[in-house]
Parts: structure tokens; sequence; C-alpha cells
């Protein structure tokens, strides 16, 4: 069974995650890769980079109950290359590694979830709303 948290502590570790969005002097971004996700932090590999989403600055508009809600997500609207969304990497404009996180079509369970993985050059990748990411209890 996995570990669960008192609500504030909740809340102080995604302003952890906010401020690590936030650092740097603009907005951090959201990179949507192809292939199979590296090791933490480590190099894109093999990789495509399909689009770049970015963050309003700051990130989010609210933290509170272990929920971050996240401000307007600027779309990317021109496509870096064709390929299936697999994976992101969350970076801050400082720049630097955030987080690596899992991307699925809508309803499929991943971290991010797009209306479709299939990303082709030049369309427009958006997120509809900003947002919210949850430091949840089982």
């Amino acid at each position: 069974m996995a570990a669960g948290y008192v609500t504030a502590l909740r809340t102080s570790r995604l302003q952890a995650l906010a401020d690590a969005i936030n650092a740097g002097a603009g907005p951090g971004t959201i990179k949507i890769y192809t292939a199979t996700r590296p090791a933490t932090g480590a190099g894109i590999g093999g990789a495509t980079l399909l689009a770049t989403l970015t963050f309003s600055d700051p990130c989010h508009s609210a933290n509170a109950a272990g929920v971050l809600t996240l401000a307007a997500i600027t779309s990317d609207v021109s496509a870096d290359a064709t390929g299936t969304a697999a994976w992101a990497r969350i970076e801050s404009s400082a720049p630097g590694f955030v987080a690596d996180i899992s991307v699925s079509a809508t309803g499929g369970g991943g971290d991010l979830q797009l209306n479709t993985t299939s990303i082709v050059t030049g369309g427009t990748v958006a997120i509809a709303t900003g947002g919210t990411i949850t430091d949840g209890n089982p």
C-alpha cells in the first residue's frame, strides 16, 4: 500500500513543484516527445521533440488541499514533428529539468492526457484548460 500524507504536507510538496517550474526569469515548458521515456532527468536519447507547450508565469493560480491548479497553458500552434506522443518533460525557464511524465490519450491514464497522441508537423497541440496536479493519497 502506498503512503498517505496529511493535506498540509501534500500542499507543500505541490508548492515545491510549482516553485521549480517557476524558477528562472520566464515561464516553464512542457516538451512532448516520442519513443521510450529515458531515466528520470537523463538525456532524451533517440526521442523526437513533437511540441512545446508554455506555462503561464507563474504556472499556477491556486494551491490548496493537495491540489495545484495550473494557470492557462499556451498551445504550440505549429508542432515540430510528426509522431506519437509517449512522454513529456517539464522544464523551468532556468532552463532546467523539473519532471518527466507519461502521456496518453484522454482516459488512458497518462499524467498528461491529450485528445490524441498522434501529432502532425505544423498542427496545433493544446491543453483546453490549465488543469490540476493532485498529490493524492491512496
